[in-house]
């Protein structure tokens, strides 16, 4: 791939930053815009750009909850020297994060060719648009239930075994147009937790997911046939933007459902499927 232009980098941080953590799909979003600025979205080259400027976002998940970060690494250490620091509830939740990492490294790896390959089609985006939107929509009426019945839970409750199967469900956000942030936000919501908890597990278990996948393409692709100065800036701006959005949706999920997303999500599903099927647009 011939190098990006500064335009296209900046374009591609913006999209990035602004999707990456809001339950949209930052990857369906990216290729749709990949796409729309005249790039091959099937290229490893375009692939692997999109990788790395996740760096700038994960930056900013770093940067925003770095107390946090701290306060369960420190928590972690002291419980495997300590038996009786293992009660403290920081000691499970740094297991549930960790328990939670492990799938989506192994099946991400696994299915990498697939993944950069044929699932980096529009019809795919399309599909995944609308069909995890249902998944969601189901997320938040179980919770609406839970919160009726006062039975949700915090984030002092949270254990090892919902950090696996939140991480479980984190797998399918490897399909272009799921969201990573929208598979694990709606699996800790069917799991009982807290919409506000079930946010930031997903901020927390976005940590290792992104930075692997981000340094795993960084060391493996030649970043001078990507512009490394265009990928500096698509870089940077992801992290601007990125930040600014953790704390949107960190005050937004304090008071509001999913459920605006779900209908964004279904109406540039359907649109996408009405442009590819017109022939506006092609699917690779």
């Amino acid at each position: 791939m011939s190098d990006l232009s500064y335009l296209q980098s900046l374009v591609l941080g913006v999209v990035e930053g602004l999707t990456e953590f809001l339950p949209v799909s930052s990857t369906g979003h990216l290729t749709i815009a990949e796409k729309l600025l005249g790039l091959p979205v099937d290229d490893k080259a375009v692939t692997a750009y999109t990788a790395i400027i996740q760096l700038g976002a994960i930056g900013a998940t770093f940067l925003y909850f770095w107390r946090d970060i701290v306060r369960l690494v420190a928590a972690w250490w002291r419980g495997l020297r300590d038996p009786l620091a293992r009660a403290d509830h920081d000691y499970r939740l740094a297991w549930a994060v960790i328990a939670g990492s492990i799938p989506v490294a192994l099946v991400g790896f696994a299915l990498r060719k697939v993944i950069e390959g044929t699932l980096r089609s529009l019809w795919v985006v399309a599909a995944a648009l609308v069909l995890w939107s249902v998944v969601m929509w189901l997320a938040e009426t179980r919770h609406a239930t839970l919160v009726r019945q006062g039975a949700q839970r915090g984030e002092d409750t949270v254990t090892v075994r919902d950090g696996l199967a939140i991480g479980l469900v984190q797998c399918f956000s490897l399909v272009p147009g799921v969201s990573r942030s929208g598979a694990t936000i709606s699996a800790g919501l069917f799991r009982g937790i807290d919409r506000v908890t079930a946010t930031r597990l997903s901020f927390f278990l976005a940590i290792p997911a992104l930075t692997a996948a981000g340094l795993f393409e960084a060391a493996t692709t030649p970043l001078a046939g990507l512009g490394v100065g265009q990928m500096l800036v698509g870089v940077l701006v992801a992290f601007v933007v990125a930040y600014a959005s953790i704390a949107w949706l960190l005050r937004f999920v304090a008071h509001h459902t999913l459920t605006a997303f779900v209908g964004y999500r279904v109406a540039l599903g359907l649109a996408l499927a009405v442009a590819l099927g017109a022939g506006w647009l092609t699917a690779r």
